[in-house]
């Protein structure tokens, strides 16, 4: 992964590609790729024209575009709801390969992800990917609390709620587990020229503004 310790900051005219094999705990892995731009950020399966998700990074605002049904469901930051008493969290680094470090996110003796980072890879391209869960934990939020209490697990607070964006600022993850199983490795990471076109809503799109 030392390749990757070269890249900087993203110019106005470059985009950043992250590819990334993402795999479900039972099911087939399946290709996850983040572009990232100083404005935008967008994630898909690597099809052009295929459904994704859009971040506006100057707005703070999230755009889910489903092609099938012309649906561009619309996400904006809301409020949180204050952490319950006794909430310690803890992220314990240690060093890995050259220019990276092992991490592992523990709330109340279970760690609920654990991975590797590198500080000076696409560290705008973290720092993105950052915001984008800063944007959706008010609505991830509500999805665990209008879960059956047998599915609600403190570790989804951690991981996309209070401490979302806590692991992120150790750098761009490499190599990433959860505690449900689901996993995360980069594939690879290359800078193209930028193509506005993938960062655009389609026309004809039905906005529809979600709860925040």
């Amino acid at each position: 992964m030392l390749f990757l310790l070269g890249v900087g900051t993203v110019h106005a005219a470059d985009m950043i590609a992250l590819r990334y094999v993402d795999q479900d705990p039972g099911d087939p892995s399946y290709l996850t790729r983040i572009l990232v731009t100083a404005d935008y950020m967008r994630m898909d399966d690597g099809n052009d024209d295929g459904d994704f998700l859009l971040l506006d990074r100057r707005q703070r605002q999230v755009t889910n575009v489903t092609r099938d049904n012309k649906l561009a469901m619309v996400f904006t930051a809301g409020a949180l709801p204050p952490k319950p008493a006794g909430w310690k969290p803890r992220l314990d680094t240690q060093p890995a390969a050259p220019g990276t470090q092992r991490f592992s996110l523990v709330l109340k003796e279970v760690v609920c992800s654990e991975g590797v980072a590198a500080r000076a890879a696409a560290p705008d391209a973290a720092r993105a990917m950052a915001e984008l869960k800063f944007v959706l934990a008010a609505m991830q939020y509500r999805v665990w609390e209008a879960s059956p209490r047998e599915l609600q697990h403190d570790c989804d607070l951690a991981n996309l709620v209070w401490e979302s964006g806590a692991t992120l600022k150790l750098g761009l993850p490499l190599e990433e587990r959860e505690y449900t199983g689901r996993t995360r490795q980069l594939e690879s990471e290359s800078k193209h020229p930028l193509q506005p076109e993938l960062f655009r809503v389609p026309e004809g799109m039905t906005a529809i503004n979600a709860p925040s």
